[in-house]
């Protein structure tokens, strides 16, 4: 077997480890699912009626609750993903600080297994968790517009954030002291959806947060999202929001890949 044969099976023997913790600790997946889930409801509900009557167009209609639903879910969507990572870096400074990622280098098997099969295994958990978040859209009034084709854009971009962002939370994880930074650490990702476009169209900030609405790397991700789903161009978006996905898994496969590198050997 050539050494890429051997590092794909090396891969695939990791990501069962990772899926079968995922089966173990299902409270884990449950816990990350929950708070956008919490937040859906919470904002439809109890905010939807008032942010709602100022939000209009012709991809969500003239306003109200029924609108903020169609507005609001694509932000819910990538804290959802958000979630996701922060759970990936904690398995993987769990990982650290029970030494297991040591005695893994000590034996014979890729070293770009193991962090592949937490990347590949915590996509997966992301569309889970995104596939969670429509069912209950749909059921509180969400009605998506997308033909096939651009269900198929959406599930692409979902995925190539789900990698990004995994990514960036297992370098997070292995620079991480403990496991309680652990989950502290990625808490900036999860408000950068507030500090956009997911909550509320970018020209109602103020002028020095709206400019920051403007260029930050969420806000192309949810208006492609919003987009897509709502069956109306997407304009420039996509390819920012493609850009930004590309930069943050170089940089993230890069740190993890470094910080990996430099751990002692036992």
């Amino acid at each position: 077997m050539s050494a890429l044969g051997y590092a794909v099976t090396d891969s695939m023997t990791m990501l069962r480890r990772n899926l079968r913790r995922m089966q173990r600790y299902p409270s884990m997946t449950a816990i990350l699912v929950a708070m956008p889930l919490v937040l859906l409801l919470l904002f439809v509900y109890v905010f939807g009626g008032t942010l709602g009557a100022g939000i209009g167009g012709p991809a969500i209609g003239s306003g109200g609750r029924a609108a903020y639903v169609e507005y609001v879910l694509p932000g819910i969507i990538l804290l959802a993903l958000t979630s996701t990572a922060q759970g990936v870096a904690i398995t993987v400074a769990m990982d650290m600080s029970e030494g297991i990622i040591a005695r893994f280098r000590t034996m014979a098997i890729s070293r770009a297994a193991v962090l592949t099969g937490h990347v590949v295994g915590s996509v997966i958990q992301a569309l889970l968790a995104v596939a969670v978040v429509l069912g209950v859209g749909v059921l509180i009034g969400f009605r998506p517009d997308a033909t096939p084709v651009e269900w198929l854009g959406v599930l692409g971009l979902l995925t190539l954030v789900a990698f990004a962002l995994t990514w960036l939370s297992v370098a997070l994880g292995m620079i991480s002291k403990s496991v309680e930074s652990a989950s502290n650490i990625p808490m900036p990702l999860m408000l950068l959806p507030f500090f956009g476009s997911g909550f509320v169209p970018t020209d109602s900030l103020p002028t020095g947060l709206r400019w920051f609405a403007e260029y930050q790397p969420f806000t192309p991700i949810i208006e492609t999202l919003r987009g897509l789903l709502s069956g109306a161009p997407i304009g420039n978006s996509g390819y920012l929001a493609a850009a930004w996905c590309v930069g943050i898994t170089l940089v993230g496969y890069l740190w993890a890949r470094t910080s990996y590198q430099r751990l002692p050997n036992r």
